[in-house]
């Protein structure tokens, strides 16, 4: 075999769309891990700085936070780990692999552990469905704070008080009632939408709804392999199995036929 068909066959043997949904899943969670940790900072800072002031005020905020980033560590970890485990899952299903285990891909074992790929892959789905949601507060209520400092600064806009223009933040629950201001308005909330926290906590909180979009739509791209996957394993044992019986069937044939002439020759 040339070096030209080695490297027919070797393409041949990669699973593709498993491939485009791993990088995928990939860059989504990256996104989202990663620019949800540094806006979430960014976050704590404005909040900090600009509403709650007073450090006793915020500690169960600052806790939560935390909770958060920790567990932004954990989901990294182990959707890296579980996309590879389908991007081998996705090798091992295609027909080069085929050819050399095909045994092995026809046992109960390997229908349940591709079953059982299936149905935490669909859990995994709904999961980051509500993710995804929850990734959509911040950049509505980061909008909202921005949609009003842009009212504030139209040329169009008749404002007789522009200190009567307020955000309070107390309303969201994010800070209590009694933290000190709690509020921004007029020139105070025009000069934190012009801060650099602001405008990168925005933005980066719009990347990381992104990236969790992209992850589901990457998780159902997995699963729509998967459960192809699923039926070609279902398919291959009752193939094997019609085939083990043909051959048993000819065997028996093929034994009946040499006894036959065998007695046929001895009377004769």
């Amino acid at each position: 075999m040339g070096c030209f068909e080695c490297c027919i066959k070797c393409l041949g043997g990669v699973p593709y769309a498993s491939l485009v949904a791993t990088i995928l899943c990939f860059s989504g969670v990256a996104l989202f891990c990663g620019c949800g940790h540094v806006a979430l900072t960014g976050t704590v800072t404005i909040l900090e700085n600009h509403f709650s002031k007073v450090t006793s005020d915020n500690v169960m905020l600052t806790d939560i936070i935390q909770l958060m980033q920790y567990i932004i560590y954990g989901i990294a970890s182990f959707f890296f780990l579980y996309g590879i485990i389908l991007l081998a899952e996705g090798f091992y299903t295609t027909s080069a692999v085929k050819e050399l285990h095909s045994e092995f891909k026809t046992t109960i074992c390997g229908r349940c552990i591709s079953g059982m790929f299936v149905f935490l892959t669909y859990i995994l789905g709904v999961a980051w469905l509500g993710v995804f949601g929850f990734s959509a507060v911040p950049v509505f209520l980061f909008y909202n704070m921005w949609s009003t400092c842009a009212a504030m600064k139209s040329p169009m806009a008749n404002f007789t008080n522009i200190e009567s223009i307020c955000v309070d933040a107390r309303q969201y629950g994010i800070i209590p009632w009694n933290a000190t201001p709690g509020k921004a308005c007029g020139s105070t909330l025009g000069d934190i939408c012009n801060t650099s926290e602001f405008y990168l906590s925005y933005h980066l909180y719009i990347v990381a709804c992104a990236g969790a979009g992209a992850t589901v739509i990457a998780l159902i791209h997995f699963l729509m392999i998967l459960s192809a996957n699923w039926a070609y394993l279902k398919d291959a044992s009752h193939m094997h199995a019609y085939q083990d019986i043909k051959m048993k069937e000819e065997r028996e044939l093929q034994d009946i036929t040499s006894r036959s002439k065998e007695c046929l020759n001895s009377y004769t």
